[in-house]
């Protein structure tokens, strides 16, 4: 059982780097790139916004780039390309997440699996020999608390990884809606002198 706590162990490391690396990538100073959109528009120039938009890897810049394609289009119309684009941006950065949390809650679990197994080792050990000796004894208490120990670390371990990823993430989904915000803003004159 402690072999498999283990390897939960890694997974969740693993799980955890990729998913920070990736969150890393993904925040930006929003507020800079939207001026740099806005300079550009400003000029008439939405194709260079565009691959402005294209070349920064964050999901602010996607959730601007669906503004910026939209930008003829009604105001409902706008704004929901806007939160679609946003809601797909938050389910691809909350992939495997779900995962941590998953391995958070079943590792005390396993520990305590491992435990009642330890406790059925010592029983055995109890109803098969006529004299149980101390090593007997041992061996099923240390299984019983490295098995439970073994879950709690995990545990612990898993939930405060799964809780620095969601504060990264809560943190980029407050750019995206600002930027969102600043984006629409930008592009209601402009729609108002279209129409």
């Amino acid at each position: 059982m402690f072999g498999l706590l283990v390897l939960l162990g890694c997974v969740a490391v693993f799980l955890f780097a990729s998913r920070l690396l990736n969150l890393r990538r993904a925040q930006i100073d929003y507020a800079d790139f939207i001026r740099g959109v806005g300079n550009v528009l400003s000029r008439g120039n939405v194709d260079e916004a565009l691959v402005l938009c294209d070349d920064t890897p964050a999901p602010v810049a996607r959730v601007v780039a669906a503004a910026i394609r939209h930008r003829d289009s009604s105001a409902r119309v706008l704004r929901e390309a806007v939160d679609a684009t946003g809601r797909a941006e938050v389910s691809r950065l909350e992939r495997r997440l779900a995962m941590l949390a998953i391995i958070a809650q079943s590792a005390p679990l396993l520990g305590l699996l491992g435990t009642i197994l330890g406790m059925a080792r010592l029983a055995i050990s109890f109803n098969g020999h006529v004299l149980v000796t101390r090593a007997d004894l041992l061996g099923g208490a240390l299984q019983c608390l490295t098995a439970a120990a073994g879950g709690l670390v995990v545990a612990v371990s898993v939930q405060v990884m799964y809780g620095m990823l969601h504060v990264r993430l809560e943190r980029v989904v407050a750019d995206m809606e600002a930027a969102a915000s600043d984006i629409l803003a930008m592009l209601a004159p402009r729609r108002e002198a279209v129409a």
